[in-house]
C-alpha cells in the first residue's frame, strides 16, 4: 500500500469502494449559503459564507446558547421566573404576547423564542443575563462570547435580529454557532424540534414553529428560520440521517417558499450525492519512520482515532494521500506522540489533514543501537538520507 517516494513523503492509496467521476455541484438560490457535513467536519458548499450579512432572527440562536450557558453553570434556573420590561414588551413582530404584568418561566421564555421565535422573550432573557439589565448591555456580551468561539465575522446590536446598523452574521459563523449547539447542549437541543408551542393560550394562531422542514421525514430537528425586509428569508437547519448530521445557513431569499424549497433541495442533496466511508481504524499502521539512537529501529504511524472521510458517490474509489513527516525520528518516542501528517486531496474537496502519531513507544537505545544506527547511515539506509541529511543537528556522529 505505501510506497516511499523521497525521504519526508510517502504515498497511500486508500480505497473507500466508490464510484467514478465527481458529484455535481449545488446551485442554491440563495444569495448566501454554508452546508457543513457535521459528522466528518467537511465543508460542502461554500457561497460567500464569510460575508457578515444582517441575520434576522437567526441570531437568536446566539440569545439562546448564551441563555443554556447560563443554565448550565447556575446563573439561571430553569424554573425561575422573569419580569417582562416596557422595553421587552415594546418589541413588534413575532411575539410571545407578553406584557409587563407577567413573570415567565425561563423554561417557557426557551420555547417562546426557539419556536415561536419571540422577538420579547429574547430581550426578557437578555436583560436577565446582562451586567447592567439592558439589551445593549447583553448584546456587547453577545459579541465577546462570539469571538472568543472563533466566530469573528458577528456583530451584535440587540438580542433578537431586529434591523439595526452593524447586526452582522457570517453563514459560517451561523454554522459555528448551531454546531456549538448541538453539541453543547443536548439536553435541550430536542426543543428546536418542537412543532408546537402554545404560551398560556394566548393567540393559538402563533403557535407553530416556522422552521418549514420539520415533520417532512428527511431528518430535519432543528434550528431557525429568519426574515425581514433587508436580510430576505433565511434559515439555519440540520438534519441527521443514518448517524450522519448536516448543518446548513441559507440567506436573501425572497419568499417562504423558496426557502422551503432550497432548504429540502440542500438536505437531499447533501445526504444523496456524499457517502460517509470508513478508511481506518485507530492503531492501523499506515506507514513506518526510521528511529535515529532507538533501541527499535523503526516506529510505526498510525491515526488516533478511526477515520471516516466524506466522498463524492460519484468520485473514483482510489484516492491519492501523502504520508508526511520527518525521517529518521529522534529517540526516544512516546506512543501516541504525533510525527507525521495523513494529507488526503480530492478534486473539489477540501484538503483534509490527519495526524499520524507513533503507535508504540520507542526508548533512547544504548551502546549497540547507536553503533547499528551508525552502520545504516554509512551504509546509506536510512531511507535513502544521506549521513548528513539523516543526523540530528544536535547529534555528533558516531565514529565508523
Amino acid at each position: 500500500m505505501i510506497a516511499l517516494i523521497r525521504p519526508l513523503v510517502a504515498t497511500l492509496l486508500i480505497c473507500v469502494g466508490a464510484d467514478s467521476a465527481f458529484a455535481q455541484a449545488f446551485n442554491t438560490t440563495a444569495r448566501a449559503a454554508y452546508v457543513l457535513d457535521e459528522t466528518t467536519g467537511t465543508v460542502l458548499l461554500d457561497k460567500n459564507a464569510d460575508t457578515p450579512l444582517p441575520p434576522a432572527s437567526m441570531s437568536k440562536l446566539m440569545t439562546i446558547y448564551m441563555a443554556f450557558e447560563a443554565i448550565a453553570d447556575g446563573r439561571l434556573r430553569i424554573d425561575e421566573e422573569l419580569p417582562v420590561s416596557e422595553h421587552a414588551a415594546s418589541y413588534d413582530g413575532s411575539s410571545m404576547f407578553l406584557d409587563t404584568t407577567d413573570r415567565v418561566k425561563v423554561e417557557d421564555l426557551l420555547r417562546g423564542v426557539i419556536v415561536l421565535s419571540g422577538n420579547d422573550a429574547s430581550v426578557v432573557l437578555a436583560e436577565a443575563l446582562s451586567p447592567d439589565g439592558t439589551e445593549s448591555g447583553f448584546a456587547r456580551m453577545m459579541t465577546d462570547r462570539a469571538r472568543k468561539m472563533g466566530m469573528n465575522n458577528s456583530t451584535f446590536m440587540n438580542a433578537n435580529g431586529w434591523p439595526a446598523a452593524g447586526h452582522e452574521m457570517s453563514m459560517r459563523d451561523l454554522g459555528t454557532l448551531a454546531d456549538h449547539l448541538i453539541t453543547d447542549f443536548p439536553t435541550f437541543y430536542p426543543i428546536f424540534s418542537e412543532q408546537e408551542f402554545l404560551f398560556d393560550g394566548r393567540v393559538p394562531s402563533n403557535s407553530q414553529n416556522r422552521n418549514p422542514i420539520l415533520g417532512l421525514g428527511i431528518g430535519a430537528d432543528g434550528l431557525k428560520t429568519g426574515h425581514t425586509t433587508e436580510a430576505g428569508y433565511g434559515l439555519v437547519g440540520s438534519a441527521k440521517q443514518d448517524g450522519r448530521r448536516i448543518i446548513f445557513v441559507l440567506s436573501g431569499m425572497d419568499s417562504t417558499a423558496e426557502r422551503r424549497e432550497e432548504a429540502e433541495k440542500i438536505v437531499n442533496w447533501a445526504f444523496r450525492q456524499f457517502a460517509q466511508k470508513d478508511v481506518a481504524k485507530a492503531g492501523t499502521r499506515i506507514a513506518d519512520a526510521d528511529v535515529w539512537m532507538g533501541d527499535m529501529p523503526q516506529v510505526g504511524l498510525t491515526v488516533a482515532q478511526d477515520l471516516s472521510l466524506l466522498i463524492p458517490v460519484l468520485e473514483q474509489d482510489n484516492i491519492d494521500a501523502n504520508v508526511v513527516f520527518d525521517n529518521p525520528v529522534q529517540a526516544p518516542v512516546s506512543a501516541g506522540e504525533q510525527l507525521g501528517e495523513l494529507v488526503i486531496t480530492l478534486e473539489g474537496m477540501p484538503e483534509k489533514r490527519v495526524p499520524l502519531v507513533a503507535d508504540r513507544s520507542v526508548a533512547r537505545g544504548g551502546f549497540m543501537p547507536r553503533m547499528r544506527t551508525a552502520a545504516q547511515v554509512i551504509l546509506g539506509k536510512i531511507t535513502d538520507a544521506t549521513a548528513e541529511d539523516a543526523m540530528p543537528a544536535t547529534e555528533a556522529a558516531p565514529p565508523a
